[in-house]
């Protein structure tokens, strides 16, 4: 059977990394496109962007783990 890929929330394990001196905090990672949601920790508004999974550092991507 093929396995489905699945939308995976993050926001309640609060895993924080720093991309270029901006901390982004990870909300959600979608196996099927490859990104992810973040939000940026230090900046005014707290709107939600999508940002592809391969910009991030090997670190967090060892948390997220994808199959």
């Amino acid at each position: 059977m093929i396995k489905k890929k699945v939308n995976e929330d993050y926001k309640s394990k609060n895993i924080i990394f720093d991309i270029e001196g901006t901390k982004y905090q990870l909300i959600r990672f979608y196996q099927s496109k490859m990104t992810v949601d973040v939000i940026e920790v230090d900046a005014k508004d707290k709107s939600i962007r999508n940002m592809p999974y391969a910009h991030m550092q090997k670190a967090t991507k060892k948390l997220i783990k994808p199959n």
